[in-house]
């Protein structure tokens, strides 16, 4: 199994300058491949091919004064930019013809220095080592200092540098371990309702409140983005102030991928199965309870409790999202008329009383209880997205690994 480690670094000015060196000359060579392969469409000519691109905007371009200054880096990681690009066109081009599967990946789009990420990536190829005193040596970059968490358990086939919006840095480890951690098998098993009132509703009757980490900031991030609108277009203070504005949201993003860490570890320890429904967050996301929605962060929850029961050796399944899991009685299965959101709990003709949460719950226990049995074998999960993608593909072009405990699976 593939995991990701992420440790935060602390470089110094030396070093923030070729990180800043290396995140530019990234960002060219990507540009100019994107440009090269706009201007071949355009003119009707042939598709540049993967190796085409690299020698021209990489092995030419370096003999050309305009671009001499690309020898100032490690070539992996201009490399590696064109990597993204190749995966980004081939993400375009299986989603437009229908054999990427889910939401259509856009065309790859031009970078800007601008960008609140940046990210470069090496490979074995460019000899970065992890020294015996901690410190993550680079090509080209130095010996950076790194805050260890915990101890990689094996050696890094990769590793992504990330500068983030509140001009953080971290390394981002890719590892291989053939550790089995599968958990002791346990005889219970549970559905999880979502909401907005109570984050989780399981069907033991159990509710998680919903911690509403943006909606408890909200006053700070007003004030923070109220110093920065009176800030003049350009200045340095302007700079300092969106940084400001970064550092908070950082702040409530950690927090909330922290609890929702301890809360789904939590519940695939205590669960042999467990199922959830299938939420369109992207079509919640566009009515009034948007920023509610995007608070709760339901899909990085799901995606934390599917791959870690793909680690721990539990059951992960999804109900379709169109079950009438509140509607539906638990106890006779009567399917009743559509209830209003202020409607808490009900009572069925069979003469049950339902708590709609929890009723939901067992439903959807239920369901994914009988879609379990009726395939006759575990239901094992998809490839899950990353919240700190590989490098800096583009979001809507490349499919990456969802960050998990500062691990994640590929």
């Amino acid at each position: 199994m593939q995991l990701r480690y992420h440790f935060r670094l602390y470089p110094d000015a030396s070093q923030r300058e070729a990180l800043a060196r290396s995140f530019g000359c990234a960002r060219v060579v990507f540009n100019d491949g994107l440009r090269l392969r706009q201007q071949a469409r355009e003119a009707g000519e042939k598709y540049v091919s993967d190796a085409g691109l690299s020698k021209l905007v990489i092995t030419q371009a370096k003999g050309t004064p305009q671009r001499a200054w690309l020898g100032k880096v490690s070539s992996v990681v201009l490399q590696q930019a064109l990597a993204d690009l190749n995966v980004a066109y081939r993400n375009f081009f299986a989603s437009i013809t229908g054999k990427r599967k889910g939401r259509k990946a856009a065309p790859p789009r031009f970078r800007s220095r601008k960008d609140n990420r940046q990210a470069i990536r090496f490979t074995k190829n460019a000899r970065f080592k992890v020294l015996d005193n901690g410190r993550l040596r680079l090509p080209k970059i130095g010996d950076l200092n790194v805050r260890w968490s915990r101890v990689l358990p094996s050696e890094a086939s990769s590793v992504t540098v990330i500068r983030d919006a509140a001009g953080r840095y971290f390394a981002s480890f890719v590892v291989t371990t053939a550790e089995d951690e599968t958990l002791p098998p346990v005889e219970s098993e549970v559905g999880i309702d979502l909401g907005l009132t109570h984050f989780a509703v399981l069907s033991d009757g159990t509710k998680v409140a919903a911690p509403k980490f943006l909606r408890r900031a909200a006053r700070k991030l007003k004030r923070l983005q109220q110093a920065l609108s009176r800030k003049q277009k350009g200045s340095a203070n302007r700079k300092k102030a969106v940084v400001k504005v970064a550092r908070a949201h950082a702040r409530v993003a950690d927090t909330r991928r922290d609890w929702q860490h301890k809360l789904s570890t939590s519940i695939i320890r205590d669960n042999q199965a467990v199922y959830v429904e299938d939420l369109c967050v992207v079509g919640l996301s566009r009515t009034r309870l948007a920023k509610s929605v995007h608070d709760a962060g339901w899909a990085s929850f799901t995606g934390m409790l599917e791959y870690k029961a793909a680690r721990y050796g539990r059951t992960f399944a999804r109900v379709d999202r169109f079950f009438p899991s509140t509607r539906m009685c638990s106890e006779c299965g009567r399917i009743n008329d559509k209830m209003a959101l202020d409607v808490r709990a009900w009572n069925c003709l069979c003469g049950s009383h339902h708590d709609r949460d929890v009723n939901a719950a067992k439903n959807i226990k239920a369901a994914g209880q009988a879609d379990f049995n009726d395939r006759g074998a575990q239901v094992r999960p998809g490839l899950v997205p990353a919240p700190r993608g590989e490098a800096v593909t583009h979001p809507d072009a490349a499919c990456s690994t969802r960050s998990v405990e500062g691990i994640s699976v590929l």
